[in-house]
């Protein structure tokens, strides 16, 4: 790769909440247990696979990134792919007992999938999906074709 060159690759997604104790809250409801590097009260780290998840406080987020939060959505949705549309419908539930707004109830795809939408307490949208035509290896990582 040149020098210089980004690799192509994300380390790192943060999530501007507006109360971390309740989004932690949330997420812990869906399974989802913090990293010991967390600070508590300041920001929550989740380790993925291969990458991080952060929650910090929106206001701190965009004073850091340099932009002016007008709290509305930022053009961004998070996917968490699954291995069957059972999966997906299991995925939803939860979230909207943990405490979600379902945006798009689950169903068929125009793609040829099988998908559902929930947004987080903070309005971060989330797509839950099958999707036949990718693979997810056995510790569900996505690979295309």
């Amino acid at each position: 790769m040149p020098e210089g060159a980004m690799a192509q690759r994300v380390s790192l997604i943060t999530l501007g909440v507006t109360d971390l104790d309740s989004a932690l809250a949330f997420y812990r409801a869906l399974g989802w247990r913090p990293h010991e590097q967390s600070v508590d009260g300041v920001v929550a780290f989740f380790a993925l696979d291969g990458f991080v998840l952060a929650l910090w406080g929106r206001s701190e987020l965009a004073e850091d990134s340099g932009v002016d939060d007008l709290g509305g959505w930022g053009g961004v949705t998070l996917a968490h792919n699954v291995a069957s549309p059972e999966a997906v419908d299991a995925i939803l539930d939860a979230a909207g007992e943990a405490g979600a707004r379902i945006s798009r109830p689950a169903g068929p795809t125009p793609w040829g999938g099988y998908s559902g939408v929930f947004v987080d307490p903070d309005g971060h949208p989330w797509e839950v999906a099958h999707n036949p035509g990718w693979h997810l290896d056995a510790a569900g990582r996505v690979s295309l074709g």
